[in-house]
C-alpha cells in the first residue's frame, strides 16, 4: 500500500490528509483519511519538519494498512549537503522501515539538478528526494504516476483533500 500525504495549515491548526492507493500508474484510491491537529508548532525556516512531522505522525495513527511507501509534499533531504528534511525525520521516526519519497514543487536553496524531473508538458520541474530506495527509483515511480500534468493525480488529490476542496 502507498500513502500520499499533505498538510494544510490554518493559524494554530492543521489538517493532515492521506490517500492510500496500490498502483502508481492508476488513479484508484483505496481510502482517504484526514486528521485535524491542534496546537501546531510555528513555522521555522529550515526546520519545517518540526511543524509538519507531528501532523503526519498523527495521520499515520489512523491507518491500519501496512505501508510500502510514503510520499510526502516536501523534501527528504535538503540542498547539496543533503541535510535531513521532513522525509528523513519521518523515516527515522518509523525506524527506517518504510521508504519515503519527497516531492516538492519549489526548489530548496542549492537543490542539485539531479533531483529535478519534468512531468507532462511542464517546463517547471518537480524536486524528488528519497530514503529507503535510490533516487532514480523514486524519480521513476513519480514519473510513472497517473496523470498527464506536472503534479501526479493522486498527489493533487491529497493536496485538495487537506484543503477541503475535493
Amino acid at each position: 500500500m502507498i500513502l500520499a500525504t499533505d498538510v494544510q495549515y490554518n493559524n494554530n491548526e492543521a489538517v493532515a490528509a492521506g490517500i492510500l492507493f496500490q498502483n502508481m500508474q492508476l488513479d484508484l484510491i483505496v481510502k482517504k483519511i484526514t486528521k485535524k491537529v491542534y496546537k501546531i508548532a510555528p513555522y521555522e525556516a529550515g526546520f519545517f519538519y518540526k511543524r509538519e512531522l507531528p501532523c503526519i505522525l498523527s495521520l499515520l495513527k489512523e491507518i491500519d494498512a501496512k505501508l510500502d511507501i510514503i510520499i510526502i509534499d516536501g523534501y527528504v533531504s535538503l540542498g547539496k549537503d543533503e541535510k535531513d528534511g521532513l522525509g528523513m525525520h519521518l523515516y527515522k521516526k518509523l525506524n527506517c522501515k518504510i521508504p519515503v519519497i519527497g516531492v516538492a514543487k519549489r526548489a530548496y536553496a542549492q537543490t542539485p539538478q539531479k533531483n529535478e524531473i519534468l512531468r507532462g508538458k511542464s517546463k517547471n520541474p518537480l524536486y524528488v528526494t528519497a530514503v529507503g530506495m535510490s533516487l532514480e527509483e523514486a524519480q521513476n515511480l513519480i514519473l510513472m504516476m497517473h496523470g498527464e500534468n506536472r503534479i501526479p493525480t493522486i498527489l493533487k488529490k491529497a493536496d485538495q483533500l487537506c484543503r477541503g476542496i475535493e
